[in-house]
């Protein structure tokens, strides 16, 4: 094969002639600047450029190791595809585009071509999943088209579709030159007073008071207000050059490219064909062939992390790694193996732990910005990441909710070296793989684990990652679950930990009913009927207290005492100011009214508060809420989110369980909704007991000290066997929320979301100062523009039919108007049952005030992959069909929960 496609030994330039940078480009290293962006890749010079528009290009410097753009010659297959993972950098892909078009139209040359492309298919899981994106396309604002495999082969006839089931056509996907769109970037830049500096290498960020202060270079020291890590493999490093580090987990893996000699009357306007199957993809170039993959099982580069700043171009081939790949070239276009091999590519990647970008302000250092782990995508995103960076260096605000790919979604786990070497021979592979519902990596697991992790596990648990945890979705205790096959063969042979090699990980990999349908279903049912038990352990736990200040400072600080309840008032719209022993939900807003958290918030004494927030804020809130503390050192906060174990017992044998193992009178009049007390259980002691649960059942979460948590849960099963007792995992909690219309932050809740969008404005206390109460009031006034409803699907079988997963459309009398958030299988309802958003658009498409009328006159349906099934729309809770437990061995116990049940309760 080697022989017939006769490789070559050396490597020559395929870009043509380049104008080059800009002459302006400086050499001397001014003495300060407002901001420095270290990276002169096509992203730097995208934000660069956007913060010139904004009127700072003379206050902003890029600093380059190397020349500019010089890495863009040989790195990046120049692809971009309007289709991604998530809405927003769907949104990120469209507003470059509409960058690169206009650089077009005035001029400045781009590479930009608007060739198209083919996604092919050769299961029918694939099929299934394009027409999921068919249908979410609506949604995206992006013009696709499900065609045969004929159509696909009219379009590119130098692929062969005898295998093929289906393509999904996407018009609006096209190609650009990365060195030359780089170079335009910069050129306007430049000319509007941007100053770059080449051969500059940062040595280090040094901060004052939490913030940047100065970057130190091999060309001196300048100070700046703004600090943004755009520097690609680098990124990593240069986090870890500042005062506290900075973590920015990345990775590289080698990433290959096939070219060919020219190929004479290769169509220069192919479009771009992606062969997910085969997770290889392919274009023309420069009248060549140019063929890449991102292979199952990919190959980390720098193992110890480091990435040294010269290093030869490329990496050395590697023709055993790549010739499976090959194979699947060659498989799709026979004619390839006429062709002749001008070189095969080899050249690091940058990966984050999860293949999403990463983006936004760090919450270890203010005014530091960081745009990384954009793999071989950079060019596909770079116009919009640049505008959405500038906007957030500009205003304060990034324009878009981008929570999904915000740097705070990380731990400084997901920063340790082994971690992302383990972690990174399964990323790459993710990219082509079919988007199943809630998938799972498995490697670098079970490292956060709760004390009864391995109690769990005994009892079937099969189990999810978030936030490096290990939780729960469900028990299996026969395996019925699992696949005949066992693992699918990511995990390595030898792993450290015995329990790792036998973890049992959630799989869903069906777009129908699931295979653990029946066992969630028993899950749910005990939860309703009996009692239920789900580790929240993982969940997101912070205290703040007033600080004890001595000395010299006591004399400088004149403290009221009311420092933490003041503090919390303005951060929470709710009122917080609650007695001892209370518990109120809250959210916290940003100044446009939008969630930035959501949490309840329990009084522990007069000066101290416990928070509970969702999971994925455990950095995300902290960073937040330091922000906006006093500056003076009054009020301190503390993460003790790995102190407790914190079980949820709900059902309505609840309190009878809990009852049987502890002295404390748990009666509504004694321990009423929304309170909390420290009890005992069994022989364990401190266990903050909160009449909650989160999912609307009745019930209790024990917030256990780590060191009782294996005793009181063995006193929770030892005692529960007479009232049939079941643990649960997380895919029976959501069922539970949602049926409820309970929403989730994350989920259902964003930073665009407002209290009055989503059916909370009962939570918001307006009289008293709090961030983003003028945002509220004037839409109180106004009216809101979308509203959060409850969609219980109709006519759907549940044998047969697909099922709601997500991000669905929803149509109003035949128009789109909206989309779902989260969905499940109710199973009291015995339906589908959806949470999503609808707007009211006008006919230009631009959307007018929701009412409670619009939504009762309309007919909705939602569309699961292009059938359209009739839902009914609730605006508040329904009213679920009780259950009445029987008595168990003499114990009568309460028919319906004891709690209010408000037409309003949404969370």
């Amino acid at each position: 094969m080697h022989q017939a496609l006769n490789i070559l030994k050396t490597f020559n330039s395929m870009l043509g002639n380049h104008s080059p940078f800009p002459a302006s480009g400086y050499t001397v290293l001014p003495e300060s600047a407002r901001v420095v962006i270290c990276g002169g890749g096509v992203t730097g010079c995208s934000i660069a450029y956007y913060l010139a528009e904004c009127g700072w290009a003379g206050e902003t410097i890029v600093l380059d190791m190397g020349k500019l753009g010089e890495g863009t010659k040989w790195r990046g297959s120049g692809l971009i595809g309007t289709f991604k993972s998530s809405g927003v950098e769907s949104k990120l892909v469209n507003d470059s585009i509409q960058l690169y078009k206009s650089l077009e139209e005035n001029g400045y040359k781009t590479g930009w071509k608007q060739v198209g492309s083919l996604l092919l298919a050769r299961t029918r899981d694939r099929v299934t999943d394009f027409k999921r994106l068919k249908a979410l396309s609506v949604a995206r604002d992006i013009e696709c088209e499900l065609i045969s495999p004929e159509k696909a082969q009219e379009m590119c006839p130098l692929i062969q579709v005898k295998d093929l089931l289906g393509a999904l056509r996407l018009p609006e996907d096209g190609v650009a030159d990365p060195h030359l769109l780089c170079t335009s970037l910069a050129s306007t830049a430049s000319v509007k007073g941007v100053r770059f500096i080449e051969n500059c290498t940062v040595e280090g960020i040094e901060t004052a008071n939490g913030r940047v202060k100065c970057v130190k270079t091999n060309k001196g020291t300048v100070e700046t207000q703004y600090f943004v890590n755009v520097a690609g493999l680098w990124a990593r490093g240069i986090g870890q050059l500042s005062h506290p580090p900075v973590k920015v987990p990345i990775h590289p893996c080698e990433h290959y490219y096939l070219y060919t000699e020219p190929i004479e009357g290769l169509d220069s306007h192919l479009p771009v064909v992606r062969d997910l199957d085969g997770n290889v993809y392919f274009r023309e170039r420069d009248g060549r062939f140019l063929g890449g993959a991102f292979e199952k099982l990919a190959k980390p580069c720098f193992p110890d992390g480091v990435i040294p700043q010269k290093f030869s171009d490329l990496l050395g081939e590697d023709w055993d790694h790549f010739h499976p790949l090959l194979m699947e070239l060659l498989h799709r276009v026979p004619s390839l193996g006429g062709a002749i091999l001008h070189k095969l590519l080899n050249g690091p990647e940058g990966f984050s732990v999860d293949g999403k970008f990463i983006l936004g302000q760090v919450p270890e250092i203010q005014n530091y910005f960081v745009a990384a782990g954009m793999k071989s995508a950079a060019i596909s995103a770079a116009g919009g990441i640049g505008q959405l960076i500038a906007n957030w260096i500009v205003h304060g605000d990034p324009g878009m909710d981008v929570n999904e790919l915000d740097i705070t979604r990380f731990l400084g786990l997901h920063n340790n070296p082994r971690y992302l070497w383990e972690r990174m021979k399964e990323v790459p592979g993710w990219h082509y793989r079919v988007n199943f519902p809630w998938r799972e990596f498995e490697r670098s697991r079970c490292l956060r684990m709760s004390p009864i992790f391995l109690k769990l596990k005994a009892a079937g648990g099969v189990f999810q990652q978030v936030m490096g945890y290990e939780r729960a979705c469900y028990f299996d205790p026969q395996g019925i679950t699992l696949p005949p096959q066992g693992p699918t063969g990511y995990l390595p042979e030898g792993t450290i930990y015995d329990w790792e090699s036998s973890l049992r990980i959630a799989r869903t990999e069906t777009f129908g009913k699931p295979p653990w349908f029946d066992l969630v279903h028993g899950e749910y049912l005990a939860c309703r009927e009996r009692v239920g038990i789900c580790d929240f352990s993982s969940f997101t736990k912070l205290e703040l207290w007033l600080a004890f200040i001595t000395g010299w400072e006591k004399n400088l600080l004149q403290s009221n005492g009311t420092e933490v309840v003041d503090a919390l008032q303005y951060l929470c719209s709710n009122n917080v100011d609650i007695p001892v022993g209370r518990i109120v939900h809250t959210g916290m807003q940003n100044a446009q009214g939008g969630y930035e958290n959501d949490c309840s918030v329990a009084r522990i004494a007069r000066n101290r508060y416990m928070l509970i927030a969702p999971t994925i804020q455990q950095v995300r809130s902290q960073a937040w809420i330091q922000r906006h503390l006093p500056t003076d050192g009054t009020v301190s906060m503390r993460d003790i989110t790995s102190m407790f174990t914190a079980l949820c017992v709900m059902g309505p044998m609840a309190r009878h369980l809990l009852s049987d193992i502890t002295d404390v009178n748990l009666s509504p009049k004694t321990f009423p909704f929304f309170t909390f007390k420290e009890i005992d259980i069994g022989l364990a002691s401190e266990i903050r007991a909160m009449n909650l649960t989160h999912t609307g059942e009745l019930g209790w979460v024990l917030y256990i000290p780590n060191e009782y948590a294996l005793h009181v849960y063995n006193c929770l099963i030892e005692a529960g066997k007479e009232y049939g007792v079941q643990n649960c995992g997380y895919y029976a909690m959501r069922t539970l929320r949602i049926e409820k219309f309970y929403t989730f932050w994350g989920q259902d809740l964003d930073t665009a979301t407002t209290p009055l969008e989503c059916g909370r404005a009962f939570r918001v206390y307006l009289d008293k100062d709090f961030i983003g109460r003028e945002a509220l009031l004037k839409q109180k006034e106004e009216g809101v523009k979308r509203m959060l409803v409850q969609l219980v699907v109709e006519n759907h079988d549940v044998e047969y039919d697909l099922l709601p997963w997500g991000g669905e459309p929803i149509y109003r009398d035949n128009r789109f108007v909206g989309q779902v958030t989260t969905a499940c299988y109710g199973f009291s309802m015995e339906q589908p049952v959806c949470v999503g958003f609808i707007q009211n658009p006008d006919a230009e498409g631009h959307p007018q005030h929701v009412t409670p009328e619009y939504v009762n006159s309309g007919d909705f349906e939602i569309d699961i992959a292009g059938m359209r099934y009739p839902t009914k729309v609730n605006l508040h809770s329904p009213s679920l069909p009780t259950k009445f437990p029987e008595p168990i061995k003499g114990r009568y116990v309460a028919t319906q929960p004891e709690m209010p049940m408000s037409a309003n309760a949404r969370s």
